[in-house]
This record gives C-alpha cells, structure tokens and sequence, in this order.
C-alpha cells in the first residue's frame, strides 16, 4: 500500500485488454428501427442461438443466401418466346424418331433443346453464368 500523497508507480506492458487486429475491429454502425412485435421476435431468435441481437443480425445477414432478383419482363417475354421454340424442335425430334422426318441426326435436336433449356434458366436467373458452362 502507498501512503497518502504518493504516488503509485504503474507496471509498463502488464494486464488490460490486448489490441485488437485493426482489420476485424467493428467500426461502422447501421441504424435499423423495428416496432415491439419485431424487437420481441429478434430478441428470441438471437437468444435461441445464443447471440445478442446484433450478432444475430449480422450472421442474418452476411451469411445467409438472398433470394434471387426477380427476372426482368423482357428476360420473361425471352423464356416465353424461347418456349415456343423448344416446343416446336421437341416436335421435329419426335418426328425425327417416328422415321417421319428421313435420316435427321437426332443427336442434333437433343443438343438444341439442352441450349434452350439452358438459356430459357439463365434468362430467369435460374443459373449463374459460371455453372451454364
């Protein structure tokens, strides 16, 4: 113990809280309002996991998928047409197959018809562009 008016010398480099890394330190906030019925609801939701609300918060939203963008009209007009067109070579395919349509390489249509498919998903945003490859 020091005596009163003295001071104490502090011990350099020892106890309190280490530095944290500079990249993982939190420093931006995000202000978001909710009412009582969807504080109540975040609130048992982040206990059942075990997180505070803004830990639960944060994983909802960093680590969970989003649902897909919605197609643009054009893009949906596109599948339609494109349909159209499937359906059409689905019938020169079965007509290749019934012996109507005289020595049509029916490899070819099956081909065609799996472009179109693939196609028809992308317009849709059914298929990222690395996985139609």
């Amino acid at each position: 113990m020091t005596e009163p008016g003295t001071k104490r010398r502090r011990k350099r480099g020892r106890g309190g809280r280490p530095k944290s890394d500079p990249a993982a330190v939190r420093r931006q906030t995000i202000g978001v309002r909710v009412n009582a019925s969807e504080w109540d609801q975040l609130q048992v939701k982040a206990s059942s996991m075990g997180m505070s609300p803004a830990q639960w918060l944060r994983h909802a939203a960093l680590a969970r998928m989003l649902p897909r963008r919605p197609a643009p009209e054009l893009n949906r007009r596109a599948y339609a047409d494109l349909a159209r067109v499937g359906s059409n070579v689905n019938q020169l395919a079965k007509a290749s197959n019934e012996g109507r349509i005289p020595e049509q390489p029916r490899e070819l249509f099956r081909e065609l018809l799996e472009l179109l498919r693939d196609v028809r998903l992308q317009l849709l945003g059914a298929v990222d562009d690395c996985e139609a490859d």
